[in-house]
């Protein structure tokens, strides 16, 4: 098969810069490198453009494949990738550091941000509706305090890495079958830190770091619900090199009432009426999380009724305001009767309708029906 022009191959014109022959190179090495790509023919596509660059960045190639095209170079067999380092196409494809074109590779001793923490705690229904304050227990790194972060016991102070000369990263040559590919790595020896501890902390055994639970009170807002994190900004482990804490996180888990229900910001309660009640109406007593509050049943109010409480709900988590209680009314028949309501109940039998009536659907059932709702 012809081969293709190196041009072509990474996308750019023959008047393209060095730098922009190195970018399109870059890009397309990430794209098809055989160990990320799914394409069936990322090893061949990736040995392509290899060629193309190893031509096209080499001046003296370069001018000779202008004027006499592949002829004009030597490929053949394996092109020569002796003098071209792949490390920053290794790093941006498997993590060991930045991206091409977006900041470079990242210093090993770069300031980090420290892990986010995060734990549960179980609020009352009450608690939740109405706020609280809590006093939790977070284990954390602490900075070692006999050390002061060093890691190095008191007296002796930690030396530099011999095998990265304090880099914290080597370089390895690999032989492969593109030629050969640096791969920048962390340094065996000192974990990436560049520095050596001969005689480590006895209280953090070298890594400047130990182990503390602290106690903190946490304001637990009204209206919470279960599921919301509560951000405690730099509660979570230190940073490295001087970076910041990282966070901590608390979920919030809200324990069942005995009666009422959640439906966002309102509460549900369902509630019993004996038959006198519905049939005749009657001025009830319903519980509230604010205290009993006086609810007035119309007579023949039908099984399933829902009544509204306006601002007997939970009060909104954000803004002003609460939801409403809403309470459905669910008639009990009685089971067994006294010898004088059983006559009473034949005396209001004799006055009422014997025969059954078939319910009709109402217009917004039949809708339902007909739209398959």
């Amino acid at each position: 098969m012809a081969k293709r022009d190196y041009y072509e191959v990474l996308g750019v014109p023959r008047s393209a810069s060095p730098d922009e022959l190195k970018s399109a190179f870059r890009g397309l090495a990430r794209k098809f490198h055989p160990d990320v790509s799914d394409d069936p023919d990322a090893e061949e596509k990736f040995k392509e453009i290899n060629e193309a660059y190893a031509v096209l960045s080499d001046n003296e190639k370069r001018a000779a494949y202008d004027r006499y095209g592949h002829a004009g170079v030597n490929t053949q067999g394996m092109p020569d990738f002796t003098n071209i380092d792949l490390s920053d196409i290794l790093e941006g494809i498997f993590g060991f550091g930045g991206f091409g074109g977006m900041g470079g590779r990242r210093a090993r001793n770069a300031p980090r941000r420290g892990a986010d923490l995060s734990s549960r705690i179980k609020l009352s229904f009450e608690e939740a509706a109405f706020g609280t304050e809590k006093e939790i227990q977070i284990t954390r790194d602490e900075v070692c305090h006999t050390c002061n972060g060093s890691g190095a016991k008191p007296g002796t102070s930690p030396s530099t890495c011999p095998n990265c000369n304090g880099t914290g990263e080597v370089r390895q040559v690999h032989q492969t079958l593109l030629g050969s590919m640096v791969q920048v790595v962390t340094c065996p020896r000192c974990n990436g830190r560049g520095e050596i501890i001969e005689t480590p902390c006895p209280t953090c055994n070298g890594r400047g770091l130990e182990r503390k639970t602290i106690s903190k009170m946490v304001t637990i807002p009204a209206g919470i619900s279960s599921g919301v994190q509560i951000r405690l900004a730099g509660e979570g482990n230190p940073g490295s090199n001087g970076g910041p804490h990282g966070n901590f996180y608390l979920e919030i888990e809200v324990e069942n009432h005995e009666f009422f229900r959640r439906r966002n910001d309102d509460i549900l309660l369902d509630l019993d009426i004996n038959i006198a009640q519905a049939v005749l109406g009657d001025m009830i007593k319903v519980p509230t999380l604010n205290g009993d509050v006086e609810l007035r049943i119309p007579p023949g109010t039908q099984p399933g009724k829902t009544f509204r409480l306006r601002d007997q709900g939970i009060p909104h988590l954000r803004g002003s305001g609460r939801g409403d209680e809403l309470v459905t009314v669910s008639v009990q028949i009685p089971s067994r009767l006294t010898d004088e309501q059983r006559k009473l109940f034949e005396s209001l039998a004799k006055t009422m309708d014997p025969d059954i009536k078939i319910q009709q659907q109402s217009f917004f059932e039949k809708l339902r029906d007909v739209f398959g709702g």
